[in-house]
């Protein structure tokens, strides 16, 4: 089979804090992405969020229904955000293409029944990082190059968190029912992802680490702020942050990730901030 597909269930805080490093990695962490020639997808029921990847070779990927959805076509209730993390390609929705090269983003609406994945050259694939959540209406199908993101500068080298945030889908650039999708680069020197940390019991999150040398690292850090565990990652795999944790990371080089979150509201400010002196 071309699709591989895997169910996470909602944890709570006071469970996670008794889990072990094992128990941690199995109910956060998904380290399956990224196989050639295959579309994997994690189901997790936070906010019904799906992550995964499609990675197109010699030959091309429908995007499938999945049993959990109990639906006739992948899309019958949801959205889908997906972004190009490897060579060129193309994504083929009802029918038109729509090319998309390295850190490209592309939004397709509720309702559209076949998406079809390609690769331009199959010894060097596309890599599609996707992300989908349930809606209640279709919108517009809309591509977004990197260039055509909001960019916003954050941080600094001397807190080693100089970093662009480019928003993609997002409200003001792509109009959306709940997903949000964007991807965060770190300057050479800098380390720290989404200093001061914070939570947002509105919508849950998922980061996707990308960029990430050979032989490094990204600790990634969630947990309720007064209670914080840490899951060790590599490149192209991705975590789950659930609506009652914060989210961020430190690597041990700089590195780029991709954030994508469903949930309340469309608010990218709404979030409480966790003062940095006050973690524990």
């Amino acid at each position: 089979m071309s699709t591989i597909y895997e169910t996470r269930y909602a944890s709570s805080p006071e469970a996670v804090k008794e889990y072990n490093t094992t128990q941690l990695r199995d109910e956060f962490l998904i380290d399956n992405l990224m196989q050639e020639g295959k579309i994997t997808l994690t189901y997790s029921h936070y906010d019904r969020y799906i992550a995964g990847s499609a990675v197109p070779t010699s030959k091309a990927l429908n995007l499938e229904a999945i049993d959990p959805l109990k639906a006739g076509f992948f899309l019958d209730r949801r959205e889908l955000g997906i972004i190009n993390v490897g060579g060129k390609g193309s994504v083929e929705v009802d029918g038109e293409t729509y090319n998309l090269n390295l850190k490209d983003a592309l939004y397709i609406g509720m309702g559209i029944k076949s998406v079809i994945f390609k690769s331009d050259d199959s010894k060097n694939p596309a890599k599609f990082y996707i992300n989908s959540a349930p809606a209640h209406t279709n919108y517009p199908t809309k591509k977004v190059s990197l260039e055509e993101a909001n960019k916003i500068e954050l941080g600094s080298l001397e807190t080693a968190n100089h970093r662009t945030v480019s928003q993609m889908i997002i409200g003001g650039i792509v109009t959306t029912c709940q997903l949000q999708m964007g991807m965060t680069e770190l300057k050479t020197g800098s380390v720290w992802n989404t200093m001061p940390a914070h939570v947002h019991d509105r919508r849950m999150e998922v980061y996707f680490y990308l960029d990430v040398p050979e032989e490094q690292a990204v600790c990634h850090f969630m947990g309720q702020p007064d209670e914080t565990r840490h899951i060790w990652m590599q490149n192209h795999q991705a975590v789950i942050s659930p609506p009652w944790s914060i989210h961020c990371g430190s690597g041990t080089s700089n590195y780029t990730f991709i954030w994508g979150m469903a949930g309340e509201n469309l608010d990218y400010g709404d979030m409480d901030v966790a003062k940095i002196t006050e973690l524990r």
